[in-house]
Parts: structure tokens; sequence; C-alpha cells
């Protein structure tokens, strides 16, 4: 069975699916004045994008009502994992080693990462 296609979201379609993913089910005035608050923008400029990302299959709409609630198709994390196996297969050729390597040299990582980082290790080694 070939692997489903996920719809890749932009990051102004990222910025829409956070302010969903912190404040739950929203109509498009209330995730368009967070937005603005980011990022001057037009209502007419929200409304669109999260009427693209409803027809890409990134947005559930709820329209039995007089307003439109609108929520993530996905949850937060299925979508950061399903982002992350792309970006692996594209950037270092599937090699999880490689990317991870990248991402400790890139970055200082505090203490209590590190702790966290050597726990789900050895929960994998554990399984």
């Amino acid at each position: 069975m070939p692997k489903q296609q996920f719809p890749q979201p932009t990051d102004g379609e990222l910025e829409v699916l956070r302010i969903l993913w912190s404040n739950g089910p929203s109509t498009v005035k209330q995730v368009h004045e967070l937005v603005h608050k980011n990022r001057p923008t037009v209502y007419t400029t929200t409304l669109k994008v999260m009427q693209v990302m409803h027809e890409k299959g990134l947005l559930v709409r709820n329209d039995s009502k007089y307003r439109h609630i609108y929520r993530p198709a996905l949850p937060e994390e299925k979508t950061q994992r399903q982002l992350v196996a792309d970006f692996l297969e594209k950037a270092f050729s599937g090699s999880t080693e490689k990317l991870v390597m990248h991402l400790l040299s890139a970055k200082k990582i505090s203490a209590k990462e590190r702790a966290k980082i050597r726990t789900m290790l050895d929960e994998i080694e554990r399984k």
C-alpha cells in the first residue's frame, strides 16, 4: 500500500495550527486576532489561509452553526512526527543518526534536556 501523502503546512499554516492546538477549536475571527498580534494582517487573509487549510485537509470545519468553527485535522504530536519524518527523509536520506548528531551540535542543550534524552534512549533500548 502506498504511503499516504501528508499535506505540508506552510509557515503561516503552522502558525494557525499552533494557535488552534493551544486554544482549541476557534472561529476565523478568534484565530485572526491572535495572528494579528504577532504579525499585522487583514481578516480576509486569515480567512483565505484557513479555507485553503481546510481544502488541503489540515483543518476540519464544523459549519453546523452560524459561525464556522475550525480545528486541526491531526493532533500536534502526530503532525510533528510526520513533519520530522518527511524532513528526515529529504534532508538526511532517512538517517536518524545524522539528524540527531546535527540537532545536538546545532544548539546547546540544557542538563534537563540531556536527562530527558537519556531517559528516552534508555526506554528505547529496553523495548
